[in-house]
């Protein structure tokens, strides 16, 4: 049974609004002189890029303590006897001799130890550690990941989480390829994430097995440049690097369509209308196949007449159009679709 005064923290039920990276961004610079806060995400998001950019972007010097590798004294200081009386000295890096203002980012919080949480709570809520103030207008700026991510957490007491703002972060794909553009990720990389969004963060799997984030995706395609520089990017090691970083299935997609120069790859549309175009392989079909279908799902198979729907539809096998119209046929009913899946169904049926 929990204590009163801790709170199962991060719950999916407890934290139901969530933001972009870049929305966090602007909150943070806009109040985090004044107001504490707290993002919590999954792992591999980016959050700590993020403050480190924010900050930056502030003219405020960043400097960081992780979690998990400090203790109370490394928050609240150590004694020192100065004439009759005790003085506490906080560490340099919470209160150096130079009285500017900069951003202090306590990474992993939820992962401290409770010692360490309560020792914090004076630094969140009124900018002062013992009878020192921080500088005016420093930022204090913590982040971590949730109960259901799996990771390091442990129950963050409510007086601490009644100090901060916590923002809750999601993954936003368009923010994320704006990011991976201006950092080089590869090409093929951007369209398999863009063809199959879904790729860009899976869910944390029970297993400690590696799983496909923003971080991974960015961390293979840093991995595939160096391979491919000292001239080692085989097939195998492709394999071996994605299968190293990302979800399995992921990994499985994304080396079987490599060798099929996936970077060239067209929008869905253009498949749609022009079939003849489809990959010969049996994986790269699958993938332009899932692709159309996530477009069908989410409605953004738009501005094709019925016409080339129709003998889209008609050209393929029967099991392609069963797996495109699985779940979908109000959707594909809307594009038009009618006169083909009456075909099949005709053929299905064997009328």
């Amino acid at each position: 049974m929990n204590h009163p005064d801790v709170a199962t923290f991060g719950s999916a039920s407890a934290l139901e609004e969530t933001i972009t990276l870049q929305q966090a961004k602007k909150l943070i610079q806009c109040m985090a002189h004044e107001q504490s806060f707290l993002l919590l995400a999954p792992p591999g998001v980016g959050k700590s890029e993020m403050v480190v950019q924010a900050a930056q972007e502030a003219g405020l010097p960043c400097r960081s303590l992780l979690g998990t590798q400090i203790a109370p004294e490394d928050v609240s200081g150590i004694p020192r006897i100065i004439g009759e009386r005790s003085v506490f000295c906080p560490p340099r890096i919470l209160l150096p001799e130079n009285p500017e203002p900069f951003c202090l980012f306590l990474d992993e919080l939820p992962a401290c130890a409770p010692d360490v949480q309560k020792a914090f709570y004076s630094l969140l809520l009124e900018r002062r550690l013992g009878e020192h103030q921080l500088p005016a207008g420093t930022w204090v700026v913590a982040a971590g990941n949730r109960m259901q991510d799996r990771a390091l957490v442990r129950a963050m007491s409510s007086a601490l989480v009644n100090r901060v703002t916590l923002l809750n972060v999601r993954v936003d794909h368009e923010e994320w390829f704006t990011w991976a553009a201006r950092h080089q990720v590869r090409p093929e990389i951007l369209s398999f994430v863009r063809a199959m969004p879904d790729a860009l963060m899976r869910p944390v799997p029970p297993d400690p097995v590696p799983f496909s984030t923003p971080r991974a995706w960015a961390l293979l395609s840093r991995a595939l440049d160096l391979a491919q520089g000292a001239g080692v990017l085989t097939r195998e090691a492709r394999r071996a690097l994605a299968f190293g970083r990302l979800s399995a299935e992921d990994a499985a997609v994304f080396c079987a369509l490599a060798e099929e120069l996936i970077g060239a790859m067209q929008p869905a549309a253009h498949y749609v209308e022009h079939p003849e175009a489809l990959p010969k392989s049996e994986a790269g079909r699958w993938f332009i196949l899932n692709c159309i279908r996530q477009q069908v799902r989410d409605d953004k198979l738009i501005g094709i007449k019925p016409v080339a729907i129709n003998r889209f539809l008609r050209g393929l096998p029967a099991e392609n159009q069963l797996t495109l119209l699985t779940d979908l046929v109000e959707r594909w009913g809307a594009l038009g679709a009618d006169k083909a899946m009456f075909d099949l169904l005709k053929s299905v049926a064997k009328i």
